[in-house]
Formats: structure tokens, sequence, C-alpha cells
């Protein structure tokens, strides 16, 4: 065995002892970015908790909720680091993510309401592993 991937082997040893968990494909998503917020302000999202539009949150189809990502902004030098917390976002296919407002005016795309940027998922929480039924 190689000295290379005997440090493999041992990283993937402490990943799994830790409930570590590497970022699960989409890694990095292109596409474009919207924003939303009024009329849901104090609404429950996907994940449960109380919608806050000035919160650094998302909405992603497919993440895991909880997940953090980093969404980069394409045509501008601007970056912010978001939670998903709820679902979409459901107008067109190339909108990958939807920004609470908050996390819309940290890369100032709020008044042209739709940008080109890259998702790059920086966390996923550990999976949660159902019990089956105890036999007695």
């Amino acid at each position: 065995m190689t000295a290379g991937r005997a440090l493999g082997l041992v990283a993937l040893f402490f990943v799994g002892a830790c409930g570590c968990q590497p970022a699960r494909s989409p890694g990095r998503q292109k596409g474009f970015a919207s924003w939303y917020g009024p009329g849901f302000e104090g609404r429950r999202t996907a994940s449960g908790e109380v919608f806050h539009a000035s919160q650094l949150t998302a909405a992603h189809r497919t993440l895991p909720l909880g997940s953090e990502v980093e969404v980069v902004r394409l045509d501008e030098p601007f970056r912010v680091r978001v939670r998903i917390n709820d679902r979409g976002p459901y107008a067109d296919e190339d909108t990958i993510i939807d920004l609470s407002k908050g996390a819309g005016e940290a890369i100032h795309m709020i008044r042209k309401g739709r940008v080109p940027v890259e998702v790059h998922v920086v966390y996923t929480p550990p999976e949660h592993r159902s019990v089956g039924p105890k036999n007695h």
C-alpha cells in the first residue's frame, strides 16, 4: 500500500468517525439566483422554521435542508453564505436558488431580481438514519 493511499484511508476513517460528511453532489452548480421575501415573512419554511427575510437563508430544490452553500455572483464580485431552509425555486428551470431578501442584499441583486451565480456546497448535515421496528 502506498503512503498516499494509506493517508486517504486514514482520512476516510476520521470523516466517518466524527460524523462529518463531505459535500454531496451537486458540489457546484451554475445558473441564476432570484430572491424572495415579501408575503412570506413569519410563515413556516420547508424545514419548519419561521421565515425571516432579513436572515441569510435560501430555498433549493434538492439540497438537504440545513445545508450551507456559498453563492458567488458571476457578473459582480459579491458572495454570500446561506443555509438552505426551504424548497424552490419554482419559477424558471435555470433559476437554481431563491435567496432571502437579506442574502439578496448581500450580493447586491435586489434591483435586478435575478443574477447569474455559482452555488458551492460548503456543508451538508449528516443523514438521519431511521431505526426500523424493534423485534420483540
